[in-house]
């Protein structure tokens, strides 16, 4: 079973959390970006949040966080400008802007203000109705039974998410159908444009970085998460197993179907430039 928070909703990665999602790929291997994220992981040192770094730390990047900046293969500078891996590794300033956002460190710490959160939650409502859509449309388009069954058991997470956000929604009050923010919008025409215009390897470009990013996020985080925060199951979500085995199954997708090079590594880019986007929405609307 994925570990859901008790009290709080979840993210925008599209229901990945949910049982059925989860019980058809554990024992899935991973190449590439999956695995630099698992395998660069310590639990050595002091107790430290990510995004808070050392003197001396010359990238940045705090002791014993996976900062993403080491490349799992010996042939990295190698790599197809394709493949996940180098896809992700061109990316990795705006993996660590996120990483280090004062939203996602709040999470960490579980000092970030729950009016931030129930921005979040709403929007990322408005953002599933949309990753339906765009899954629907990449299972339709895919060329072979792998792709049917993975946008399918992504496109059932969503559904059972939803159904969470309800619950959710009632216990809290929440609007959950909101006036999206221009983050928000934003981030959903890109997605459903690509969706409807775009072959199923641009399609699965533009999708597969929210899943890496969270799964980074929370595998950055799970080590450093005070105890007491009520946001810990939400990073122990995303730093589980069942998670990265989802993200793996994504990311063999993308390094398997064509595309135009160029747009792919754009789309790819674009859609981490989002993710970064709707956190600062989540953020700056949660303080007004």
């Amino acid at each position: 079973m994925w570990a859901l928070p008790r009290d709080l909703p979840t993210s925008d990665c599209a229901g990945l959390r949910a049982p059925r999602a989860c019980a058809t790929v554990l024992g899935t291997g991973c190449s590439g970006a999956g695995k630099r994220a698992v395998s660069t992981r310590t639990r050595a040192g002091p107790k430290q949040l990510p995004g808070q770094a050392p003197a001396g730390a010359g990238d940045g990047c705090p002791v014993g966080v996976a900062c993403g900046n080491v490349c799992v293969s010996s042939h990295c500078a190698e790599q197809d400008p394709m493949h996940s891996a180098e896809l992700w590794h061109q990316s990795l300033e705006l993996a660590n802007a996120c990483l280090k956002h004062p939203f996602v460190q709040g999470i960490a710490s579980g000092r970030l203000e729950r009016s931030c959160f129930q921005v979040y939650v709403a929007q990322d409502a408005f953002f599933l109705e949309a990753f339906t859509r765009a899954y629907a449309l990449a299972l339709a388009k895919s060329p072979d039974r792998e792709g049917l069954l993975v946008f399918k058991d992504l496109l059932n997470g969503v559904f059972e998410e939803l159904n969470l956000h309800k619950a959710y929604a009632a216990s809290w009050g929440l609007d959950l159908a909101p006036e999206p923010l221009p983050a928000t919008s934003a981030y959903t025409d890109f997605l459903l444009s690509t969706a409807a215009l775009e072959p199923v390897g641009h399609i699965t470009a533009a999708m597969t970085p929210c899943m890496r990013l969270y799964a980074y996020l929370g595998q950055s985080l799970v080590d450093h998460v005070e105890p007491s925060s009520p946001y810990k199951e939400w990073v122990e979500t995303y730093a589980s197993d069942d998670f990265e085995a989802m993200v793996c199954r994504l990311e063999g997708l993308l390094d398997d179907y064509d595309g135009d090079p160029a747009r792919i590594a754009r789309h790819y880019r674009t859609a981490m430039r989002l993710e970064l986007a709707f956190f600062e929405s989540a953020w700056q609307a949660g303080h007004v």
